[in-house]
């Protein structure tokens, strides 16, 4: 849809690129601007809701540009009839991930529309932030010899709102893992790293967006099994279930493409951070298969990471 119907209806420079956010030059000052909409189902769950996604998932989105995060704005669509107590409760919660994040919520609208025409809150947020000189990051830079490197395990907020919605009941603590990432992108850049692109594998998970970079750079990607980082739980839900990982979506973990010789400083500086302890390096980027991804698997085979097609699980963020 995005490649057939809206870049010919708004075909510019600044849209073709594809990333997580439009980069804009306004009188010299370099601005990233993103906008998302956030539909999960339920809107409460373990370790989160829909409000302190939003304002996470936006600022996530700046930050992926280099920028640092700044000014919000919030758009509320409410079915007629939802509870002012539900309401309070997401906007303290956006109020309190906004500090967390150091961003201020300035301006946004609110609208109501009949019962049963919307599924009880839906919320748009949008954002503004200042790219610091020097700083050069896209999903069309990543190069041959670069290392990949994910902040922490995959796909935790996938199956904790897919167990929520499903009313499954496990034996674990597994919460989502949703959470503002511009604090630790901004000690990454303030390193000096050579880092060439910055993404939030969300929405189709760590196998889509890889393909997606891959797919702008021209360029291959080669990932280790044995290095992916993954909870036990996770695991084994998905395994009961029939889910791949790979294609589940992160709501506070990040994917780095690094030249191999800031690799390991880059990596030192996420796992320091407080939502980066699990991070590793995953793989590598190649000159071979330009537009593909391949996974060394532990048994010593090699196995294609597809772009996923569909979504395995619709309203997750």
């Amino acid at each position: 849809m995005v490649a057939d119907m809206i870049l010919p209806a708004f075909d510019n420079p600044m849209l073709a690129k594809l990333d997580d956010g439009a980069e804009l030059d306004i009188q010299g000052l370099r601005l990233a601007f993103s906008t998302d909409s956030y539909v999960v189902d339920p809107i409460f769950f373990p370790g989160g809701n829909i409000g302190d996604l939003a304002i996470n998932g936006t600022v996530n989105d700046i930050a992926m540009c280099g920028a640092k995060p700044l000014y919000l704005s919030m758009g509320l669509i409410l079915e007629e009839g939802f509870p002012t107590r539900d309401l309070t409760l997401i906007l303290e919660s956006m109020g309190k991930a906004a500090k967390k994040a150091g961003v201020m919520v300035v301006t946004g609208d609110t609208k109501v529309v009949p019962r049963g025409k919307a599924d009880k809150i839906f919320i748009n947020t949008s954002g503004v932030g200042v790219i610091p000189d020097g700083v050069n990051v896209s999903g069309h830079m990543a190069k041959p010899g670069d290392k990949i490197i994910i902040s922490g395990t995959i796909a935790d907020h996938g199956i904790t709102v897919m167990s929520s919605r499903e009313g499954l009941a496990f034996d674990s603590n597994l919460v989502t893992d949703s959470a503002p990432l511009n604090h630790m992108v901004a000690k990454m850049i303030a390193s000096g790293a050579e880092i060439h692109v910055l993404r939030d594998p969300t929405r189709g998970g760590v196998g889509t967006t890889l393909n997606e970079i891959a797919s702008q750079s021209r360029v291959g990607m080669r990932l280790v099994e044995s290095s992916l980082p993954y909870k036990g739980e996770v695991i084994g839900v998905c395994e009961l279930l029939g889910f791949d990982p790979l294609y589940l979506a992160n709501e506070g973990k990040l994917l780095a493409i690094v030249s191999a010789k800031d690799a390991e400083k880059v990596l030192d500086i996420i796992r320091r951070d407080e939502f980066g302890a699990d991070a590793a390096i995953i793989g590598e980027v190649v000159a071979d298969d330009p537009g593909r991804v391949f996974l060394e698997t532990i048994i010593g085979g090699s196995r294609i990471i597809d772009m996923l097609t569909g979504e395995q699980l619709p309203r997750i963020c």
